[in-house]
């Protein structure tokens, strides 16, 4: 049988549906006392059609029930007694975190001298002398009476075996009273199907969501599981993305709706991979939301420059108070933020930034000026070495402006050494007319950049690999700076000097040779050129002011 109690889905063929309800194949009644939602909480189908109304819903329902976290069984005899007890999990003995399911569980005839302490031992305790506990006092609307097998129901969840199986005199009771709300009704009568023929009723993302959190409540590890295949099986909006990230679920439960929230993650990275065209709608994002956006390796950014300001202004607007901003930082977004892409003028500004607690501040910033000193093969095993980890602070995403690596001299003369990286697979993207840009850098007081491209030789006729050197500002400013462009080539794979040049920039202009290599562009980039090592292009510029 599909016990519940493993995380693994193993399907049967088995279905059981035909004693669902039949008095003539089972051995226990559930009656459900059903009662009245709390303010503002409208039952499922009950005009909550979207949703964004289903969260709503939920959120105000979640809010209301924290304050009260327990589960409780009654006795209904004339010295009936609470028995308040949390469904702990089998191994960790945590309490379910889900409160959207206030479950009351009523056994006939209840011995007075009992009590069940879950929560406090993670199984059934012996007598209690707490007298605090009181009863539920809401409203019953109704009640509805159902035949089960309580062998079927023990075996699919993991709360009615502990009812049943827990050895003291009221799991041998033949009626056993579950307590919810309106809105959890047909959630739960769906579940109880779905434990006997594996099968659901509903099909629309709002009832199977609720279903799923039913399921949760019960412990139904398999119908959390099929609830979850459904959910990603329909269409995914931005709103659906949020609210799936939003789930709650006990330890014991993670696993079965993990797919679901991977699949929400990957969906919010990909519709907000160009980050900069949605900007304004990435900043409105929950933090669940944010925190998928800015952890994919594919997300498209000018640099990581800009992507450490944009962290730092969803704080501000999220979080104004600085306190509290500093804790989420510390807790939830330092880890997205990959420090060692970053320019070092930036990195500067890091460890004067009072929203990072400085010892943390000094922490990544030291951790980014290493991994910067370590050569460029050293850097790739360093990112390599982290393939799944959460934290993958080490690895390049796809920026538009591609990290250097710079060496600045003051003496005998002010001047920088520049080195610049390209796979060969960004090389080949180039080809007609492309272009990479680096990252700037800066020499004298002015900022400068690399761009490499794909373009015509001198004379128009081929295609070839030329590279470039920018200086950022406009205006009037002259700037005298000799260069020169040096490449690593096979067999010695030593830098060997390609072009030496002298210039005088203004703002704006860029100087620089277009073909590096002298060869056109598919002798440049095919498998068995010298000028790849290990499938990088290594560039070095050497930028010198001139007295």
């Amino acid at each position: 049988m599909d016990s519940d109690f493993s995380p693994v889905d193993h399907r049967s063929d088995y279905d059981f549906g035909f004693a669902f309800n039949d008095s003539n194949f089972s051995d226990r009644v559930l009656k459900i006392e059903i009662v009245a939602d709390l303010p503002d909480a409208k039952p499922v189908g009950d005009g909550c059609s979207s949703i964004t109304e289903w969260s709503r819903n939920r959120k105000r329902r979640r809010e209301d029930i924290n304050k009260d976290k327990a589960v409780e069984v009654v006795g209904q005899n004339k010295d009936e007694q609470v028995l308040n007890f949390n469904i702990p999990d089998t191994e960790n003995n945590v309490a379910c975190e889900n409160q959207d399911v206030e479950a009351v569980v009523i056994a006939e005839g209840s011995p007075t001298d009992s009590q069940l302490d879950f929560n406090r031992r993670g199984d059934a305790a012996g007598p209690s002398s707490d007298s605090s506990w009181s009863m539920d006092c809401s409203t019953v609307l109704r009640v509805k009476s159902i035949y089960i097998s309580s062998a079927i129901l023990a075996a699919k969840s993991l709360f009615f075996h502990k009812l049943f199986l827990n050895g003291i005199k009221e799991s041998e009771q033949r009626d056993v009273t579950v307590q919810i709300h309106a809105s959890e009704e047909e959630a739960l009568l769906d579940l109880l199907n779905f434990m006997y023929c594996n099968t659901l009723s509903a099909t629309q993302a709002t009832a199977l969501l609720d279903v799923l959190l039913v399921a949760d409540k019960f412990k139904v590890a398999s119908c959390m599981r099929y609830c979850s295949r459904l959910l990603r099986n329909i269409p995914m909006t931005c709103e659906s993305a949020l609210l799936f990230l939003d789930i709650p679920s006990n330890i014991l439960m993670a696993e079965a709706v993990q797919p679901l929230t991977d699949a929400a993650k990957h969906f919010l990275a990909v519709k907000y991979k160009e980050i900069s065209k949605f900007q304004e709608e990435v900043l409105k994002l929950p933090l669940a939301g944010i925190e998928a956006v800015l952890s994919s390796d594919d997300l498209q950014a000018a640099s990581e420059d800009t992507l450490y300001d944009l962290v730092l202004k969803w704080a501000r607007t999220h979080y104004p108070n600085l306190e509290e901003r500093k804790e989420v930082i510390a807790k939830r977004l330092v880890r997205l933020i990959r420090f060692p892409s970053m320019t070092c003028r930036k990195l500067k500004k890091v460890l004067n930034c009072n929203e990072f607690h400085p010892e943390l501040a000094s922490k990544v910033v030291l951790e980014a000026l290493f991994f910067k000193a370590e050569t460029s093969h050293r850097q790739r095993a360093i990112a390599a070495d982290e393939p799944n980890a959460a934290n993958r602070r080490f690895v390049e995403r796809v920026y538009k402006y591609r990290p250097v690596k710079v060496v600045e001299l003051e003496l005998p003369h002010q001047q920088c050494v520049v080195y610049l990286d390209l796979k060969r697979e960004e090389c080949a993207q180039l080809f007609p007319s492309g272009r990479v840009y680096s990252q700037a850098f800066h020499l004298g007081g002015q900022g400068f950049f690399l761009s490499a491209h794909c373009n015509m030789d001198q004379q128009g006729t081929y295609h070839c690999f030329g590279l470039f050197l920018g200086m950022q500002e406009k205006g009037s400013v002259s700037f005298g700076v000799d260069y020169e462009f040096a490449a690593r080539s096979k067999p010695t794979e030593e830098y060997v000097s390609k072009y030496k040049g002298n210039y005088t920039f203004t703002g704006g202009k860029a100087v620089g040779y277009r073909n590096l290599f002298g060869v056109h562009w598919q002798a440049f980039i095919e498998d068995d050129s010298n000028n790849f090592i290990n499938g990088i292009l290594h560039l070095r510029a050497e930028l010198t002011i001139r007295q």
